[in-house]
């Protein structure tokens, strides 16, 4: 189901988001993450610029076939028709209208200054520019919202101009105009008078697109909203230029639960921490353990006053259930799992969960002792629900057992680096010896583990290594700290369900890779339908 188009919940993590320091994004990473915002139920997915960007055209013309949105619609982002151009004519204009997405979200400038120096062109055609392009994509049966770029400024400068904006698009067409506080130098008063005057004045929709360059953007956002704004602009986890911009997490929390505006689809609410947390291994970014509603300490409680009290009654020192957000409150003097969040993954994956107290309790006690350790389960779904069929089952549940393996780096004459993989296990009844080579030691034993089982399990050889992600782990061992390794397995099908992350940790960064390894094969096998034991 749709959200109600009163509202609008747009997220710009793929776009916007991208382009923070440090965070570089795969077009399959920009598929992951398109899923799992539209799991959170967000409105539109903003997927980036098609034509000025080849991967964000590729990502547009993958999603058609690849992305199977429930709640979402996609938005490709772009610039109105360059200046004494025809928007019939202007090929990044036809970059949008060919990319199959049905919303467009245009940028155009609204502070004069910026009209005139960088665009280098006249008032009167820069809003001629964005009249043409908005009526142009109208006419060609695409949904448009216009971006007023650096609008704050602008209507500080000059407010005349700034609303004459806000006019032209609305006039061609746009259905809305978000208002950008783009330099994220505004404060939440000064927000709101301008969203309610430029609200009275043009009796255009508004929407609203923070930067957090002052630390307000959540708060500037808010404020918008309660001017008039029907249509909020953000990223996951905040990401973004500079200080980064409005996290949606934290806006559509404080507008759902604050506020009583029922923004997302429901039962939506409660997946925000498991989205945020996949998100964050997908981008390869730390997750904010302070982050507000979904971070691993926004409800967490120290020994003493707080601990005592929150004995009591956990409201007494927490502003929400954390279970609304899908968090889970912890006690750091006994450091409590998250049963919620054991609950929640299960349900996810098909596992009912609500009437087996003992297994939760099992569950979360594995659960607690591994991500002590470094584990983490919220980007590994496959190697939580291997973890959670074990305890189901009482035992360990795996296709083989491994005697051992072993990986020889070699440096050839010339310079080449080889790697050479052997692997021992039994299965069925056998005992196998393979080896494997590889451009590195992960794909060597890769190779050799798959080697050792394609005769009994001819199905791996469709087995594919997607995705490698390395994460030092935060501790005290120096050159020996913990590492955590995440790979994204898939069966060849190129279908978003034939695809699964498994996690391994150790201070080996091989050994780590191995148990990931591991892990993945025996997902494969299960999803294939072959059940551990099995002889036949």
């Amino acid at each position: 189901m749709m959200p109600d188009d009163a509202f609008h919940v747009y997220d710009t993590t793929l776009r916007d988001g991208a382009q923070q320091e440090g965070l570089s994004l795969t077009v399959a990473d920009k598929l992951a993450i398109a899923r799992r915002l539209d799991e959170f139920g967000v409105g539109f997915i903003e997927g980036g610029w098609p034509g000025a960007i080849p991967k964000d055209t590729e990502f547009f013309r993958r999603a058609r076939t690849e992305l199977q949105l429930k709640h979402a619609r996609l938005a490709a982002f772009g610039s109105t028709r360059r200046a004494d151009t025809a928007a019939a004519d202007d090929p990044q204009v036809a970059a949008l209208r060919e990319s199959g997405a049905p919303v467009v979200t245009l940028v155009a400038k609204s502070h004069e200054r910026h009209v005139r120096l960088a665009l280098r062109t006249t008032l009167a055609e820069n809003l001629a520019m964005i009249a043409d392009t908005v009526s142009h994509l109208r006419a060609e049966g695409q949904r448009v919202f216009l971006d007023a770029e650096h609008f704050f400024d602008g209507y500080r400068s000059d407010p005349d101009y700034a609303l004459e904006v806000v006019r032209a698009a609305v006039e061609a067409g746009a259905d809305l105009v978000a208002l950008c506080d783009t330099n994220g130098g505004m404060l939440p008063g000064e927000i709101g008078d301008v969203v309610a005057a430029v609200s009275a004045a043009t009796g255009a929709r508004l929407g609203i697109h923070c930067h957090d360059d002052t630390a307000c953007a959540v708060a500037n956002t808010l404020m918008a909203v309660a001017a008039g704004a029907t249509h909020v602009q953000g990223t996951a986890n905040g990401y973004g230029e500079r200080a980064g911009n409005a996290n949606l997490f934290s806006v559509v929390a404080g507008l759902q639960l604050k506020q009583g505006r029922e923004v997302l689809p429901t039962g939506c609410l409660p997946e925000m921490s498991r989205v945020a947390h996949a998100i964050s291994e997908v981008t390869n970014v730390i997750p904010g353990t302070h982050q507000p509603y979904v971070g691993y300490s926004a409800f967490a409680h120290k020994a003493g006053l707080h601990a005592s009290a929150v004995k009591v009654d956990p409201m007494l020192y927490q502003h929400i259930d954390p279970a609304l957000v899908g968090n889970d409150m912890r006690m750091l003097v006994s450091d409590m799992a998250g049963r919620a969040s054991v609950e929640i993954k299960g349900k996810q994956l098909g596992y009912d969960l609500s009437e087996d107290k003992a297994t939760v309790s099992r569950v979360v006690e594995r659960v607690k002792d591994l991500e002590a350790r470094g584990f983490t389960f919220e980007a590994a779904d496959a190697s939580f629900e291997l973890l959670l069929r074990d305890e189901l089952a009482g035992e360990r549940l795996r296709h083989f057992q491994v005697e051992s393996w072993r990986v020889i780096v070699e440096r050839r004459t010339g310079g080449e680096v080889v790697s050479e993989a052997t692997v021992k296990l039994h299965a069925k009844g056998e005992r196998i010896v393979a080896t494997g080579e590889g451009n590195g030691p992960v794909n060597a034993l890769d190779n050799a583990l798959r080697l050792a089982l394609e005769r009994l399990y001819p199905e791996l050889a469709r087995l594919e290594l997607a995705d490698y992600k390395v994460r030092i782990l935060e501790g005290s061992h120096g050159t020996g700290a913990v590492t955590r390794v995440l790979i994204e397995s898939g069966d060849g099908s190129g279908s978003p369900s034939g695809t699964w992350s498994t996690v391994g940790v150790h201070e080996n960064i091989i050994a780590a890779s191995w148990h990931a390894l591991e892990e993945a094969v025996t997902y494969a096998l299960l999803g294939a339908g072959h059940h551990p034991g099995e002889q036949g």
